[in-house]
This record gives structure tokens, C-alpha cells and sequence, in this order.
């Protein structure tokens, strides 16, 4: 059972697709090096990702955003576009992706999606980060969140405000 004190992403970029295993809370805290991953592996080549959410507690809206951001970088790629699931996903981890409209760039299971994820013991690491680049990150995961779905910007708002506004300050 995984550390509810040390969150983790486990992978196996070797298979087909790339699995992605949450343990423990997924958040702006831990999201850098997943959306490193998801860009370094797109630009690699890997187009076809899928992430298990079993071991998921819970997850913030930062998180959601790199992976919306990982799920509209797949739908630029050519010839055909890449594809993201979101497998075993609980009730109320779903909900938080249906409220945010992330349904409509991945592919959702809510059951008992089929998955072998005997390789994927590597935990992905989360360089460290300036105050500046963490408040980028958290800004382009928002920003994701509203290119997904429109009524995302008065949620917020708020948020996205004081990001720009601290930003720009510097």
C-alpha cells in the first residue's frame, strides 16, 4: 500500500502503452515531473499513454491540468494523434474529471480497466523548482484546464489572476 506521505508516480516507459501508476495524492507539488515525463516521452515518440488511478487519493486541479496539457500535446502529433486513458479511476476522482471536461480528451474507464503494470517500478522524480517556474507550471496547468473547457476561466479566475499578476512582477 503506498506512503500517504510521499505521493508517487510509478512508470513503465517501455510498454505499449506508457503506464503511469498514481500512488498516494496527485498535486501541484508532485505534477512538474509528470509533465516532464509525458513531454519527454511524446517527444521520444510515445503517443499512446495510460494512467492508473487505483492507488490515486486524490488530486488537485494543477494535476488534472498537466494532464490535460499531456492530452492536447497527444492531439497535435502527425500523422495520427497520440491517446490518453485514465484507467480505474474512482467515483469521486471522476467526478473532478468530468466537472473539469477532461472526459473529452481522454479516454475514461470508471471499472476494472485490464492492465500489467509488472514493469513499471520506476518512480518519477520532481526536479526542483523556483518560486517562478512552480507559478508557471501551476498557471499552464490552469490555463490547460479553460483550452478544455471554456466555463474552466471563471472557476478560475481567480487563480489564474494571481499567477499572471506574480509573474509578471518579477
Amino acid at each position: 500500500m503506498p506512503d500517504p506521505a510521499k505521493p508517487v508516480f510509478l512508470v513503465d516507459a517501455y510498454a505499449d502503452p506508457v503506464l503511469v501508476r498514481i500512488e498516494g495524492r496527485a498535486s501541484f507539488m508532485n505534477s512538474g515531473g509528470l509533465k516532464d515525463f509525458f513531454s519527454g516521452m511524446i517527444r521520444s515518440g510515445k503517443l499512446r499513454f495510460v494512467v492508473d488511478f487505483q492507488l490515486c487519493s486524490s488530486m488537485d486541479s494543477t494535476f488534472l491540468g498537466v494532464l490535460a496539457g499531456a492530452a492536447l500535446e497527444l492531439r497535435k502529433q502527425l500523422p495520427a494523434p497520440g491517446t490518453l486513458t485514465l484507467a480505474r479511476v474512482g467515483e469521486r476522482n471522476l467526478e473532478l474529471i468530468r466537472n473539469l471536461g477532461l472526459h473529452r480528451l481522454a479516454t475514461v474507464d470508471a471499472g476494472n480497466f485490464p492492465m500489467n503494470f509488472a514493469g513499471g517500478q520506476q518512480g518519477l522524480s520532481d526536479q526542483a523548482r523556483t518560486e517562478i517556474e512552480s507559478a508557471r507550471l501551476v498557471l499552464e496547468a490552469h490555463e490547460n484546464l479553460v483550452t478544455v473547457d471554456a466555463t474552466n476561466a471563471a472557476k478560475f479566475q481567480d487563480v489564474l489572476a494571481f499567477l499572471r499578476n506574480r509573474i509578471d512582477a518579477r
